[in-house]
């Protein structure tokens, strides 16, 4: 890792007198590849949703490069070059998926330098990259759990963003599917875009990940290298029990 592109240090959110995500610390380097992963409600979207703007830290401070995000709106980091996926693909129905990418173009880092035919010209090329050209005329509530989520990827990928945060492309997907979403996700990685993978398919975080950070009831429990990871007590603990843990020790 030449520089760090992102720093999370102490952030805590609370809701009310329910602490999601309490004194998290990580960093990313730019150009690499790291996957966030846990149980259900370990807190892994509430922490993307802070890096992003939608949630607010009540504690502690997320840096992108040397900006510090806590009171940025969302929208704002977006044009920094941060983007993101939701778990729920909610693409605009009434819209062809050209239009959708399209807008992706217009908001994003490389908005304000476009108008609307350029626009679409970058919504043309990014729908190329992640493979739904043919598709590009179809309202997006024509497409498969698939295709919807290659649109997506292409609506954050148009914001011409340097961070990308990617909230459970997998989830839907099967066999051949999470290959081809793995190979897109390096293919990302190797235009030069740092990638924050969360994820529960283990295919994918040893497949694609140089490093994994393991958040269990909102806490950090772990972080390493893939494989050092998955043989942490306390990792096979959070997703398969004490005695699992226990009895493979």
């Amino acid at each position: 890792m030449n520089d760090l592109i992102l720093r999370v240090k102490g952030a805590t959110k609370r809701y009310g007198g329910v602490t999601a995500v309490s004194d998290i610390s990580f960093e990313v380097g730019r150009g690499e590849i790291l996957g966030l992963i846990g149980p259900n409600g370990a807190g892994k979207t509430t922490l993307v949703n802070m890096i992003t703007g939608l949630a607010r830290p009540t504690s502690g401070t997320i840096h992108y490069k040397d900006t510090l995000l806590n009171e940025i709106p969302p929208h704002k980091i977006g044009a920094m070059g941060v983007a993101r996926t939701f778990q729920v693909v909610r693409p605009f129905q009434n819209l062809t998926v050209l239009e959708n990418v399209g807008v992706g173009a217009m908001y994003g880092a490389g908005g304000a330098k476009r108008n609307a035919t350029q626009a679409f010209k970058r919504a043309e090329e990014v729908l190329e990259f992640v493979g739904l050209t043919s598709r590009k005329n179809d309202q997006a509530d024509q497409l498969t759990i698939v295709g919807r989520k290659r649109l997506e990827l292409a609506k954050a990928l148009a914001m011409d963003p340097e961070l990308i945060l990617l909230d459970e492309v997998m989830a839907g997907l099967r066999g051949v599917e999470v290959d081809d979403a793995m190979e897109l996700i390096r293919n990302i990685n190797k235009i030069g875009v740092t990638v924050l993978v969360i994820e529960h398919v283990m295919k994918v975080i040893v497949g694609v990940c140089g490093r994994v950070v393991v958040l269990d009831y909102g806490r950090k429990i772990a972080e390493g290298h893939p494989s050092e990871v998955m043989n942490n007590p306390a990792v096979i603990e959070a997703y398969l029990g004490k005695k699992y843990a226990q009895g493979n020790k």
